[in-house]
């Protein structure tokens, strides 16, 4: 039985990874013009582009969305989004998870070396490079200039993916960094079913189903400074991984 389901899976997945391939080009050419419009307004239509993207790839691959409010969300606020990072599926689960028409995410900088897929992400994504110093603060200023701009901004404060079957890696400091300094409320969200959905460990893991997320409480900075990162960060810690226990995630090995 594990045999059959690892075969449909494989298969399954090269379906969905066609139909990826294909929409890709279909919409390539537009990608294209929408770049010579910059990195807000250009910026903004390709983010609608990759939503589109991100429907029908979903839809085709049989995954649905089931969005689960613990709090009331401000469709029209900004906000510093967090997610919890585990699989490759989190990028189109995070397009249709934004509520936002337009936000911009922090990516890998390696990504972008894929040709044809490479061009789309670095004109949508701010990319980093986490080895290189000077990119990172690059990629910071980036992030608060967005933030200015009145877009919410996205990322992860794991860094990559989470393969240690606790709730949540280690966090990083940038985002809750950005926050403080612009002023900019945290949303943490949760992803509770990327990881059974596609797994890190193969690309060729895909199989359909549910996605659930989970958007948390919104987490203040007024009145906070600089000196508060570490207790910041230590409450959005604190509060994501009570929301992953709460859900009993498949990844936590108890």
């Amino acid at each position: 039985m594990a045999f059959l389901t690892s075969i449909f899976r494989t298969f399954f997945s090269i379906y969905v990874f066609i139909l990826f391939i294909a929409f890709l080009l279909l919409i390539f050419p537009i990608v294209l013009i929408a770049s010579l419009f910059g990195k807000i307004k250009g910026g903004n239509f390709i983010y609608i582009l990759c939503k589109w993207w991100s429907h029908f790839v979903l839809f085709m691959g049989g995954i649905y969305i089931k969005r689960i409010f613990e709090a009331p969300l401000n469709r029209k606020k900004q906000y510093v989004f967090v997610f919890n990072h585990l699989s490759y599926l989190d990028i189109p689960v995070l397009m249709k998870a934004i509520p936002t028409q337009y936000f911009r995410i922090l990516g890998k900088a390696e990504l972008s070396k894929i040709p044809i897929f490479g061009f789309l992400y670095k004109n949508a994504v701010i990319s980093v490079d986490r080895s290189n110093v000077a990119n990172r603060a690059k990629s910071v200023q980036q992030l608060k200039a967005f933030l200015r701009k009145g877009i919410s901004i996205v990322l992860s404060p794991e860094g990559t993916f989470n393969m240690t079957h606790k709730p949540l890696k280690d966090f990083y400091d940038g985002a809750f960094k950005v926050a403080l300094e612009t002023q900019t409320p945290i949303m943490p969200i949760l992803f509770l079913d990327v990881y059974d959905r596609l797994n890190y460990s193969s690309v060729f893991s895909l199989n359909p189903g549910k996605c659930r997320i989970v958007y948390l409480e919104e987490v203040l900075v007024d009145g906070l400074t600089m000196d508060d990162v570490k207790i910041l960060k230590e409450k959005v810690y604190k509060k994501m991984e009570e929301g992953l226990i709460k859900y009993k995630v498949s990844w936590i090995k108890r």
